[in-house]
């Protein structure tokens, strides 16, 4: 699995401590992670949390990536402006009971976490086991398990809800304000890690004409 971190910049000092914890544990489920920034607060690329969400949007609809990891000072920013994108199903991840039920029950592909809220000594720890719990184990096994069928059943009416509610990806893209799009894209590492993963053309060609 290809898994995203993206890091907005109220929080992104902390990029390093985020990263390390996530590659540490993703590497052992045999995950590959892709860091796209903000690497530090001083970065001329900057990323609100609106833009994660933007950014999370592009990354699994053109199927970049598979996972995306993101985060604000209290996770829930980055969490509703996730959720805005179609076909993005992000949960909000403080404990790792929390990663462990969204995972089993919601089986959804992007976490945000608060990193100010709660993120004081060993915090690491805590990222550290929630990742664990998130990607220890098969998606959408239920819990109980005994419920796992009606609660796939309602992910599948989740998703289609959704659909019906959100414009497709490259439409978004075209809607949104093209400044803020393109300061979306403007990271350091973004065409390196984009270009060659990406598997929607239109999306791609889309954000090279920018």
């Amino acid at each position: 699995m290809k898994i995203a971190l993206i890091s907005e910049n109220s929080q992104a000092a902390k990029n390093s401590i985020i990263n390390d914890a996530l590659t540490s544990v993703a590497s052992q489920y045999g995950h590959e992670v892709f860091n796209y920034g903000m690497y530090s607060a001083e970065d001329d690329a900057q990323l609100t949390y609106v833009m994660n969400g933007l950014l999370a949007g592009i990354l699994l609809n053109s199927k970049a990536v598979d996972f995306v990891v993101t985060g604000c000072g209290t996770g829930m920013g980055s969490m509703l402006a996730c959720n805005a994108m179609p076909g993005v199903f992000c949960g909000l991840v403080i404990d790792p009971t929390d990663a462990f039920l969204f995972n089993r029950i919601n089986d959804g592909n992007a976490m945000s976490m608060p990193y100010a809220k709660g993120f004081g000594w060993a915090a690491e720890l805590n990222l550290q086991d929630c990742y664990h719990k998130l990607f220890a184990e098969e998606g959408g096994i239920g819990y109980p398990t005994e419920r796992a069928e009606i609660m796939a059943k309602n992910r599948s009416i989740l998703s289609q809800v959704k659909g019906a509610a959100c414009h497709d990806m490259l439409s978004v893209l075209k809607g949104v304000d093209q400044d803020l799009l393109k300061s979306t894209i403007a990271g350091e590492k973004f065409a390196e890690y984009f270009y060659p993963n990406s598997q929607d053309d239109e999306i791609s060609n889309y954000l090279r004409s920018l």
